[in-house]
């Protein structure tokens, strides 16, 4: 479901937002109708995305998910490439704190999170460059955002390139995104992007948040597998691996991003032990 604000006039900005994933649907609250004021936004969703078209001089988006009993910790935006020439700001107590500056030359891939928080609800302010007399045309500026539970302030993106110790991969199976068991296929590496991805081949999809990982639909590919791809911070220079892997991760924007990855025989000395000390976050199904 869309929600909007339309005005009067050629160029008189308007809001269209919308959630990601379906059936939950959006609501908002927009106000305001004048350029040179700030316009006011609230939205129901824990994730979505915002489009502001005909940018005036503020947009301040206030983000109050209908699932009030539950509490979000951390704030992740992905600000779209239009978004060059906005400044992003959070608001905190009622000051605006600096998140990202409106230059040009990004991605519009990049992924900025911060901390929620409660009660006080979080809110995102976007701030445009004036615009001279006569000088305006289409434009559109806006950002996809989640709200993210149990998650660090880096929302849950890869921090560090050591391996998981004992613990943190033991707790990583009960809570992560997403827990597979497969290949490595290829590695591919981006330097301009930062970014390393993982082309993994699945032989098992304990699960998933989303499906980020797909039945590939190659007539000499077993049906039980899956095909899927997962990001590293390029600083970690990832390689290829023989054998299984578990992997595990969190999801942002349809993407999946490496927790911990140990090798699956490594997994299962350690979760046995485990399991006899009675010292499992969960019960991890096993063949």
């Amino acid at each position: 479901m869309i929600i909007g604000l339309f005005t009067k006039g050629a160029f008189s900005p308007f809001i269209i937002a919308s959630n990601i994933t379906a059936p939950v649907l959006c609501s908002g609250l927009a106000a305001g109708a004048d350029p040179r004021i700030v316009l006011q936004v609230r939205l129901r969703c824990t994730e979505g995305y915002v489009r502001w078209v005909y940018p005036g001089q503020g947009l301040r988006v206030a983000l109050e998910p209908n699932l009030s009993s539950i509490r979000y910790n951390t704030v992740c935006i992905q600000p779209s490439p239009s978004l060059n020439g906005t400044s992003v700001f959070i608001e905190r107590a009622g000051h605006l704190k600096l998140l990202l500056m409106g230059e040009g030359g990004r991605s519009g891939r990049q992924v900025f999170c911060f901390r929620a928080d409660w009660p006080q609800r979080p809110v995102i302010y976007l701030q445009t460059a004036p615009h001279s007399p006569g000088t305006w045309s289409r434009r559109t500026v806006g950002f996809r955002y989640e709200l993210l539970r149990n998650k660090s302030a880096n929302g849950g993106l890869q921090a560090s390139c050591r391996p998981c110790n004992d613990t943190e991969l033991l707790m990583a199976v009960c809570s992560s995104d997403f827990v597979v068991r497969g290949y490595i296929k290829d590695v591919f590496h981006d330097a301009r992007q930062q970014i390393s991805l993982m082309e993994v081949l699945t032989t098992r999809v304990y699960w998933q948040r989303s499906g980020v990982f797909e039945k590939p639909g190659h007539p000499y590919v077993p049906s039980q597998s899956r095909h899927g791809h997962i990001r590293v911070l390029f600083q970690c220079k990832v390689k290829l691996g023989d054998g299984q892997f578990l992997f595990t991760g969190s999801e942002h924007f349809g993407e999946a991003w490496l927790g911990c990855a140990p090798r699956y025989k490594d997994f299962l000395s350690i979760y046995h032990k485990a399991r006899i000390g009675r010292k499992n976050s969960c019960d991890f199904p096993l063949d």
